[in-house]
């Protein structure tokens, strides 16, 4: 039987189902004195480190030689040998160095891509707090086994996959793994058995990976690396083959076309010089030239040299590129789905307006938990105590306050870290510092608020109740309301109003917290309400609304509620009263070809998962599309892997999520993809004027040896002339257009008639 726990461990759908008990029982542990030193040697004999198994690094010498894969190489390296074989060394030599430049510049940039990406921290926090033989001790994470009890508190990051079996005012940020901007309330209550048990909803569960920004709690583990939640995602994401580029298809299928026609054209010349009667030693001397006419030597040069200046570009405007056929992928780009938190966002909570209980409106400005941005009403900027009602809003929303703020750094819910940011912009950062704390009621699910009771520091020593909360639920248990200055009786068509002005503020898609005061909890005073809003990033709207105009489709995908996912989409511009959205509920009820269908017209998708992102960019490639996708939590690596371009935030992205992307943006702003796309699509465009254009010259090298061969004349080219005109004639003039910038449109045949 201990040998069977030994081996188990459970997954949070199961375990969020069980008590606590149910859990240590199955798992074999003891709550309060954890596990034995001998029973953590034996589970790791089983279960392993807790920690993932990565692919170890290609050697270099193996990433260089990776390099001579593509098609056109090896039809160089072909026509090489066939000289070496034929005592030609001349030409032999000089087809050997045009290769030697091409894979050694596309190598040396992907090398120095490679480098700048070295930085990533480990993607398992490194230490944790575990109860071991009946004492709590600190080490590595990696050493977490099934059945450990683990203690967490303010400022952790969860180690494993923990069943929590007590939380105390327990909240944690999830955002990077649900895309839920407001941090779970965490409970130690069993959940019942329901058909929607999804990681919203296991809320007695703590996730591998995840912040805990309030209260502390403790619980068993129950998976750890791969056998964790995370752990599922970073199978799904190992397992996803990044899909080619639209320049790699093109060029494996020029390769191909290449070979096959080139070699027909020389098994015809050789036959007409054999039927000629033709030395077959000169026939071989000529076949090598029309090999090497046939293959635009000068096109791999081009093109990866204008794919490393391109990388260089985009790193000066904040962008990091993997790969160098990436650069061309953004320039075919033609649906983007982006997601939401901390990409089209800041993931920064941040208060946009103030009603008070008297009637006034005020709107917030600025972003992020500083003093940066003023206070407006009715076109004054509210400083102080100018506007008394205000102020008083503000009071009882930072002393019913657990958080701080140091440096634009919050340690805290980011909701009580806006009510502080509000307090800054007013200029009273220390109005708190009037009261005494006397108790606490942490927030409740139940009750929806949360309570302190206060004495002033003033020689009248009052006790006061400062309360914040669902506006319903605090109207409740108030009697009379703030007008003024002075105390109101609070009837029944007030409350309407309050309800009303509420009700307004959430179809904008804010969280309406409420607050409210007094001398007794069944007896409070309503003051007002704020409206808080996760904001968008400054000048995303704009950029969304020049990828629109240039064809490019934005399509967000969010864990949030429809009602904040169709709000944010309107501030941005990319969603419409009455357009589309599709939850992820609604995408498991569908196979891939019916979402197909529906997929274009759906601009916003919400409650979506790692699982529904990945089916979304499956059924928008499989409708033809050239998918981006941009994110930056453990939720979108998947999705990220399987885009044609995965775009990752360089400052709030996630390691995994960081790891799973072809492009990193280091300053996260949005608005940077509009300039990578904008050069990609430059080099696009050059490229593609660059190919027909070699190709015409290799189409008159061609067509000149065929003709000279039909007349019984001299060849008048061979291999190490041809390469000088499609390498040095050719190249420096293409490259000149490339490093400028321009776009270059050859002189074709047709021109020249015509001119």
């Amino acid at each position: 039987m201990v040998q069977e726990d030994m081996m188990s461990f459970l997954k949070s759908s199961k375990a969020s189902q069980m008590s606590c008990d149910e859990v240590a029982q199955f798992l074999d542990t003891d709550l309060r004195s954890g596990l034995s030193s001998v029973d953590v040697d034996s589970r790791r004999v089983v279960h392993g480190w807790n920690e993932f198994e990565i692919a170890e690094e290609e050697p270099l010498w193996k990433k260089y030689l990776g390099q001579f894969k593509d098609p056109l190489i090896l039809l160089l390296l072909a026509s090489a040998f066939v000289s070496i074989c034929m005592r030609q060394f001349d030409d032999a030599v000089s087809i050997t160095v045009a290769i030697i430049i091409v894979v050694t510049v596309a190598f040396v940039q992907e090398y120095r891509s490679e480098k700048s990406l070295e930085a990533l921290q480990q993607l398992v926090p490194p230490k944790c707090h575990c109860v071991r033989n009946g004492r709590l001790e600190t080490f590595l994470a990696r050493h977490l086994v099934p059945g450990d009890i683990v203690h967490l508190s303010i400022g952790d990051r969860v180690p494993a996959d923990i069943r929590l079996s007590e939380a105390v005012d327990l909240a944690i940020d999830e955002s990077s793994f649900t895309g839920e901007t407001q941090p779970a309330n965490k409970t130690s209550v069993t959940i019942g058995n329901n058909k929607s048990n999804g990681i919203t909803h296991r809320k007695n569960t703590a996730f591998m990976g995840t912040l805990v920004r309030c209260g502390n709690g403790k619980g068993i583990v129950i998976g750890i690396g791969e056998n964790s939640e995370f752990g599922d995602i970073f199978k799904m994401m190992q397992a996803e083959e990044a899909p080619k580029t639209p320049l790699q298809k093109s060029m494996d299928t020029l390769g191909k076309q290449l070979s096959f026609y080139s070699f027909c054209i020389i098994g015809v010349i050789m036959l007409l010089g054999w039927v000629q009667g033709r030395h077959l030693l000169d026939m071989f001397t000529i076949g090598v030239s029309l090999a090497v006419a046939a293959i635009p030597e000068g096109l791999p040069i081009v093109v990866t040299v204008t794919l490393a200046i391109g990388v260089m570009r985009m790193a000066t405007r904040k962008a990091i590129v993997k790969k160098l056929p990436i650069v061309e992928t953004l320039g075919c780009v033609n649906v983007i789905c982006s997601d939401k938190t901390g990409t089209l966002t800041k993931n920064e909570m941040t208060v946009t307006q103030i009603s008070t209980a008297d009637g006034l409106h005020a709107e917030v400005s600025g972003v992020g938990y500083n003093e940066n941005g003023d206070v407006i009403y009715n076109n004054e900027t509210v400083r102080d105590n100018t506007h008394p009602s205000i102020t008083k809003v503000i009071e009882v929303g930072c002393v019913c306050n657990n958080a701080e703020i140091n440096t634009g750094s919050l340690r805290g819910q980011p909701t009580e870290g806006a009510m502080l940011a509000v307090a800054l912009k007013m200029n009273i950062p220390n109005i708190r510092n009037q009261y005494i704390r006397k108790q606490e009621w942490p927030f409740n699910p139940d009750t929806k608020m949360m309570a302190v009771l206060c004495e002033t520091k003033s020689d009248r020593k009052e006790d006061v109740y400062f309360v914040k909360g669902a506006l319903e639920k605090l109207l409740q248990r108030c009697t009379q309301y703030y007008y003024r200055g002075a105390p109101l009786p609070l009837t029944a068509a007030q409350e309407q109003n309050f309800l009303y002005e509420a009700s307004r503020m959430g179809v904008a898609g804010l969280r309406v917290l409420a607050m409210a005061c007094g001398s007794s909890m069944n007896e409070l005073m309503y003051v007002g309400m704020v409206g808080i809003i996760d904001p968008p990033r400054p000048g995303v709207r704009e950029s969304i609304r020049t990828l629109i105009a240039s064809g490019v489709s934005i399509k967000m995908v969010t864990g949030d509620a429809e009602e904040t996912a169709a709000a944010i989409g309107s501030r941005l511009g990319l969603h419409a009263v009455g357009g589309h959205t599709l939850s992820g509920d609604q995408i498991d009820q569908m196979d891939i070809a019916q979402l197909q269908r529906v997929i274009n017209l759906v601009t916003v998708f919400y409650r979506a998962t790692p699982r529904h992102k990945h089916k979304i960019v499956k059924a928008l490639q499989n409708n033809g599309s050239i998918v981006g996708m941009t994110g930056d939590g453990v939720n979108d690596a998947v999705a990220l892997r399987s885009a044609d371009i995965g775009i990752a935030m360089g400052k709030g992205g996630t390691d995994v999520c960081k790891e799973a992307a072809d492009m990193i943006l280091v300053d996260d702003e949005f608005c940077t993809i509009m300039s990578a796309i904008e050069e990609g699509k430059g080099i696009f465009y050059n490229i593609k004027n660059f190919v027909r254009f070699q190709l015409s010259t290799s189409i008159a090298a061609l067509s000149l040896i065929a003709l000279s061969t039909m007349m019984q004349l001299p060849n008048p080219l061979n291999a190490m002339q041809i390469l000088w005109i499609n390498i040095i004639m050719d190249g420096p003039p293409a490259q000149r257009y490339f490093i400028s910038g321009g776009r270059i449109r050859f002189l074709t045949l047709y021109d020249i008639v015509r001119f």
